[in-house]
């Protein structure tokens, strides 16, 4: 045995080493908008070596012949390829639903590992045994779970709280299903069917899971969704690592999934709700509480392009707060437009950025850096709020929930949920495609308030005929 043969395993442990602290840096460069894709870059690169330290590790040790190492090096190119191909082609409001996807291959990925090694591997112990069962659950979980948040998102199935008939008992009977393959799987008591039987019947039970536990959760609460089940991959991939005793596997995993553990907290606190509010579902399920409870209708009042130019090149600061509806409309780029006529007429425009607003964890932040609108003018909602009050004019652009006075009262869907004060600006104008209402199902008291006027119609068209109306000026 040579001096290389004997300090391989050292010299991988050292590479991986590196690798971890490669995503360590990349998690903390993506805490801010500015040095999000150098956190991407330098996450990619620290991947990319452990990758090719673990092919390397495995061919050496003739665990992989030549053919094998071809099929592998096929696979990530297809999937490579893919990935670049869809990621440039997808918009930005199916990105939740790309995430998702990814979700999806993650969660389905870590469970085959689990389920091949529960049923190819020799002399397993009860340690390995306990994170193989883990792995299938949560990865099929995640599995069943993302494609219905992906369906949801994306319009296939219905975004609202989908109540399952006897979910309870389906529940119940799948928890009881579980532990009795669990014990089948430690003991090694198959009852005369098989390995086959209990990996199969576990895996069919946390996939069925998956669908109950997603179907009953509304469509606002998606974004907090796809977080937990980001979480849910990772911990699945953490498990995969555990059961072929991979170190860049369990670290990597533990990483995404203590991100996105704590992220679900940041968003769920974000909207004054508990996790456990969430995951139970029914988000919107008081819906039929509204602003017209009092027995009165609100009273909108209609404006024009031409007037919301006046009151906005006369005014000394104009705050912008995107919401879903200008993602939907791809009008971050006309925005951007307005932005700079605006201040090139002396005005201070910066924009209010709700936590969750959009459909997925700093949604808006990435749809206004696609338009090169500076970071430094996206203003988070515990600073932005004590600025409404000294602006002008403030302009709605496809927000709603996250708006409405509502939530500061009891007795509706979004109570106590923490929301931009656009109300307190001198004026408010509302960018709005149409009269419906948002993902709480309930009116927008903001829209009704005598300070408010409602400009109708697409807000990359409407955005548009601002420009013009203030060039005109």
């Amino acid at each position: 045995m040579n001096f290389f043969d004997a300090n391989l395993e050292t010299i991988a442990w050292f590479v991986y080493l590196f690798s971890a602290f490669l995503f360590i840096q990349g998690l903390r460069f993506m805490n801010s908008p500015r040095t999000a894709r150098k956190g991407n870059f330098v996450s990619i690169v620290g991947m990319s070596i452990a990758v090719a330290m673990a092919l390397f590790q495995s061919f050496y040790h003739g665990f992989l012949q030549i053919s094998a190492i071809i099929v592998l090096l096929v696979g990530i190119a297809i999937g490579a390829a893919f990935g670049f191909v869809t990621a440039k082609k997808v918009k930005m409001t199916a990105m939740p639903q790309l995430v998702s996807i990814f979700n999806t291959v993650g969660g389905g990925a870590a469970a085959l590992v689990a389920i091949n090694d529960a049923l190819f591997a020799h002399s397993i112990v009860l340690s390995t045994y306990i994170t193989i069962i883990l792995g299938i659950i949560i990865g099929s979980v995640t599995f069943t779970g993302s494609l219905i948040a992906a369906a949801k998102l994306q319009g296939i199935v219905s975004g609202s709280p989908i109540k399952v008939p006897a979910k309870k008992l389906i529940d119940l009977l799948c928890i009881v299903g579980i532990i009795f393959c669990s014990y089948m799987l430690i003991s090694g008591n198959n009852f005369g069917y098989g390995i086959e039987f209990p990996v199969v019947l576990l895996t069919a039970l946390a996939l069925i899971m998956g669908i109950t536990f997603v179907l009953p959760i509304g469509g606002a609460d998606m974004p907090v969704v796809i977080s937990i089940l980001n979480a849910c991959t990772g911990t699945a991939v953490a498990m995969a690592g555990f059961v072929i005793n991979n170190l860049i596997m369990i670290v990597a995993g533990a990483l995404v999934g203590a991100a996105g553990g704590i992220l679900s907290k940041l968003m769920a606190e974000a909207m004054n709700r508990s996790l456990f509010n969430i995951l139970a579902g029914g988000f919107g399920d008081t819906g039929k509480i509204d602003s017209a409870e009092s027995g009165e209708a609100l009273n909108l009042t209609e404006t024009s392009a031409d007037d919301v130019a006046v009151q906005m090149a006369y005014a000394a600061r104009v705050i912008i707060v995107p919401g879903y509806g200008l993602a939907v409309a791809g009008a971050q780029h006309e925005i951007a437009d307005l932005t700079k006529i605006l201040e090139s007429k002396g005005v201070e425009v910066i924009f209010a950025i709700h936590p969750v607003a959009g459909r997925m964890p700093g949604h808006m932040n990435v749809l206004l850096a696609e338009a090169n609108v500076s970071y430094e003018k996206l203003i988070p909602l515990e600073d932005v709020n004590p600025m409404f009050p000294t602006a002008e004019v403030a302009l709605v652009v496809g927000a709603n929930d996250v708006t409405n006075p509502a939530a500061r009262r009891q007795g509706t869907p979004i109570s106590g949920m923490p929301i931009l004060d656009v109300d307190a600006a001198k004026n408010v104008v509302v960018v709005k495609r149409g009269r419906g209402k948002g993902y709480a199902g309930i009116e927008n008291e903001l829209y009704g308030l005598p300070h408010t006027k409602m400009l109708y119609g697409d807000a990359k068209k409407a955005v548009a005929s601002i420009i013009s109306a203030i060039k005109e000026l």
